[in-house]
This record gives structure tokens, sequence and C-alpha cells, in this order.
């Protein structure tokens, strides 16, 4: 049948070293209505997967410059459902048992037989169709229920989104893991929302957020008379997630005592209010945050290993904002938009200055911190234009910069009594060993807690002492 007037697939890459093969190949896959692009070797299929988005690949393992395998790990950096068929020989055939475990799709033994050839191919773009359909159907049921909108086409947030919709049909536990402010409780939010607990309760609770004492209360309830002041019985996060979804955000600071009562949870999915003896059995599926290094506090014993292993069945790292800044103009519009619709004002323009800050802004405090930025751009904006003074960011630059590029002693403030001026220039001193410390952990604060050698508690502390909260 002759598919050429309904074909809408991206192009095949071939890439074929043996110019009479790869003409013999070229022929059957155009006949059948596909657009083909070719490459000889590995460095010219990378350049063509890069710039040219083909809808799947057809690669020999034996190329002269490079090989198959490297095209197939490419191919899956750029896009993890992009599918790859191998071609060998027939002495070849362990190699492309080795490519399928590394995620090829399929394979061909040379001779090349032309129609399994196009059936393999056939099959392999009918398979992406129907994985690109269902993603849409989940994502257009997800935004019905209001699950909130991830916003970006870099590469790496692609991976995660493909991820998320993985990890969302299942019911395995999830660990995100980034810096603070990459949003790490919007994509818990929006795996709920296409995950088959969508219809139940979403939970959220900041693990650092709430002191030891009462945080075993908050996730597990309490019973009444349990303590002095529990006048009532109080159910806890865990069972009000029944049937839903618990959100655990900033896991890594659990003390040691409270991990060993969520690893129970998380294993039996039971376990007794405070100051009560009767197991509760819940049903939860459970969604957990970090910004810190959790293998780094296992292998340090501040972390129980059995914990991390059992939250860290589905891992999925969220990238930083500085490392896909190609996203910033995007986020930066649709922030603007919705500012503009919340605060009833007309709609705003960047100007390319403002646009020029943006993108060469480090945001330490990544995508809140950019939220928080266009938000006070658009209150302080008058006219039609944002412009880089409504940012604010130099002010930012500056104050990140480190102490020797900052004001000099010849400027510091000696009004007022020796302890006043001792205060002011101890003060002053903290604030540039913070600054310096965020700069030197590229702003995670975790990391720069630990520069420090201070909790990581006293850190958030001195932030918000310092006005150096995003």
């Amino acid at each position: 049948m002759n598919t050429r007037s309904r074909r809408v697939d991206p192009p095949i890459l071939l890439v074929e070293d043996k110019d009479s093969l790869r003409a013999m190949l070229r022929h059957a896959l155009e006949t059948q209505g596909h657009t083909v692009i070719e490459a000889r070797d590995q460095p010219e299929a990378v350049k063509a997967l890069q710039t040219l988005g083909p809808a799947a690949i057809l690669s020999d393992l034996r190329l002269p410059d490079g090989d198959g395998l490297g095209v197939l790990r490419a191919a899956k950096e750029v896009d993890p459902e992009l599918p790859v068929i191998v071609m060998t020989a027939f002495g070849g055939i362990q190699d492309a048992v080795t490519a399928m475990k590394e995620g090829a799709t399929d394979f061909l033994a040379k001779p090349v037989d032309p129609d399994h050839l196009l059936l393999l191919v056939e099959r392999a773009l009918a398979t992406r169709r129907l994985a690109a359909e269902n993603l849409l159907l989940k994502q257009e049921l997800a935004a019905r229920r209001g699950a909130p909108q991830i916003v970006g086409d870099d590469p790496r947030l692609k991976q995660v989104s493909v991820a998320l919709n993985r990890a969302a049909a299942t019911d395995m536990t999830v660990l995100l893991e980034g810096e603070s402010g990459t949003g790490k409780e919007l994509f818990a939010r929006a795996l709920h929302a296409l995950s088959p607990r969508a219809d139940g309760p979403f939970v959220a609770i900041n693990c650092a957020a709430i002191p030891d004492t009462l945080l075993e209360t908050e996730l597990f309830g309490h019973e009444k008379g349990a303590f002095t002041g529990a006048s009532a019985r109080k159910p806890g996060r865990f069972e009000l997630a029944h049937r839903g979804t618990l959100f655990l955000d900033e896991i890594g600071d659990l003390s040691l005592p409270l991990q060993a009562k969520i690893l129970r949870a998380l294993e039996e999915k039971r376990f007794e209010r405070v100051g009560g003896v009767a197991p509760l059995q819940v049903d939860v599926r459970v969604v957990a945050a970090t910004n810190r290094n959790l293998k780094a506090a296992v292998a340090a014993r501040q972390y129980r290993e059995d914990l991390y292993f059992r939250l860290s069945v589905f891992p999925i790292t969220i990238p930083p904002l500085r490392d896909r800044a190609d996203d910033i103009p995007r986020l930066a519009r649709h922030f603007i938009d919705r500012f503009c619709r919340d605060l009833n004002k007309k709609p705003l323009v960047l100007a390319p200055s403002a646009l020029e800050q943006l993108q060469t802004y480090l945001w330490p405090g990544n995508v809140r911190e950019l939220q928080n930025c266009i938000e006070r751009a658009v209150i302080l904006t008058e006219g039609d234009t944002i412009h880089a003074r409504h940012l604010n960011l130099e002010a930012h630059a500056v104050r990140a910069q480190p102490p020797e590029a900052q004001d000099g002693w010849d400027r510091i403030d000696l009004t007022g009594t020796l302890a006043d001026a001792t205060r002011r220039v101890v003060a002053e001193v903290e604030r540039r060993k913070v600054v310096h410390a965020l700069r030197e952990a590229a702003g995670n604060q975790v990391r720069a807690a630990d520069l420090l050698q201070i909790d990581y508690r006293a850190l958030l502390v001195k932030l918000k002492t310092h006005g150096l909260e995003s």
C-alpha cells in the first residue's frame, strides 16, 4: 500500500559506512514513503541526531569511526524513547545482544532482508506513535484534573517527564532529587495527577520545617492523652493520604529514630499513632524529595542505608535552572502571563536588556527564584515593558560577588558604641562568608552548609537573617 500521502513521521537516520548497502537500504525505505538522512560513522550520526530529530535510527554496529553502541547511547541521551535498530553480521550476534541490553529496539542480521527491515521500522514507529499518543492523553487527563504545568523543552527536562510518566503508572516509591527551588513538589503533584491515585488525596509535609518532637505526631497522628495538650485524637499525614499520595519533602533531614519508624511504615504499610497500641493499615503511595546527597549521608552514617534503598526504588534527578538556560525565556513568559492575570494587569513584554539579564544570571535559587523575580517585576512595572531595572538582579549579582570584590574596610560603619560597630562587622563577615559558600556550592544550600560546617537549619536561619533568601 502506498503510504506517501499519509506519512508524517520525521526522517529515518541511516548509519552505514558501505555505500552500496546504504543506497539499497535508503531505496527500500524511500519506497515506503520514509524520508532518509544518511551518516557514515558515529560523529556524523551524532550531529544529525542533535540537529535533525529523526523518528528512528537504523545503524550498523561496526563503523569506521566510533560504533553503533556509541550511536545508541547518544540517541538515548537525546531521547530515551527514540527507537534504534542495529545491524550486525552473523558473527556479531553477541554485540547485538549487548545493544539490546543497552536499549536497542531490535536488531537485523546481515545480509539484510528489505521486507524484514521495513517490518521492524514500521513496528518501531508504531510503538513510538502509540507511546506519544498515550503520553498526550495522560497529560490531557492530568491537566483536566488540575495537574501543574511543567514548562520547558530542555532534553534533560524531557527525560524527567518521561521518567515521571513511567513511574506514575506504577505504585513504587519515587525519590525526587534536586537543588532547592527546582520544583520538586511541582513534579510530585504532576506524578500524582498522572497516576491511578489521581482521585485520591495528595498530602505534603516538609520534614525539615517541623521539629523532631512534633514531626512524629504530624506523620503518624496521636491518641487523646498521648502527651500534655493532646486533648483529642489527631490523624497523621499517613492516614490522611490513604488511597492517595504522601509527599515527604526534605526527607534527608529526618533524625535517625524517625528514619526507622518511616522505614517500618513504608515496608509494612502499618503504624501506630503516638500513644496508641492498635496498628493502622494504610494504602499510600510515597513520593520523597531531597536536596541532600543521600548516598554521601549513608556513607557518613548519617542516614539509614535500608531507608535510602527503600526510598530510591525509582530515583529522578531534576536539573537546576542554570543547566537548562534555554528554558529561561519560556519560563519567564509563563510567569509573566500568570502574574499579569493574577494582578489584573495588561500583558507585559520583556525588554531585550531584561531578557539578557535573565539569561546571564546563575539563579542559585533556581525556578523558585525566577518566579519571585518575575512576580516582583510585574508588580513594579508601570508601563507595558519589563526593563532590567525592574528585575533588580544587579543587586543580587553584587551580593553574590566574593568578599574581596565588594566594599573595602574604609566603608565600614563605625558609628555608635564599640559593641555596635563590632556587631555590624561580625554580621557583615558572616553574610559574606555565607554568600561565598553558596557560590562555592553553586547555589546548593546543603553543600554550602557542609562547607560552613554548620547545620542545614542553621544556614536557613542565617539566609533569612541576612536577607539572602531566594
